[in-house]
């Protein structure tokens, strides 16, 4: 396996993961607005999407160049 073998199925992974936190994120928000879960929860679902999703690109980026 070379380098932009490895890097394209780092993205797959991380894709398929962002879109798992996404939608946990919506889930969240909606669960916040009706009061179910307090809104300190919703604060650490945001930084698991965004990290995962700044992760993305940087796999995106990553497989471009190489």
């Amino acid at each position: 396996m070379n380098l932009k073998n490895a890097a394209f199925l780092a993205l797959i992974g991380t894709i398929l993961t962002t879109l798992l936190l996404a939608y946990n994120l919506i889930v969240s928000v909606l669960n916040v607005m009706r009061g179910l879960i307090p809104l300190d929860t919703l604060l650490s679902t945001m930084i698991y999407a965004f990290a995962s999703l700044t992760l993305a690109v940087f796999f995106y980026v990553f497989h471009k160049q190489s």
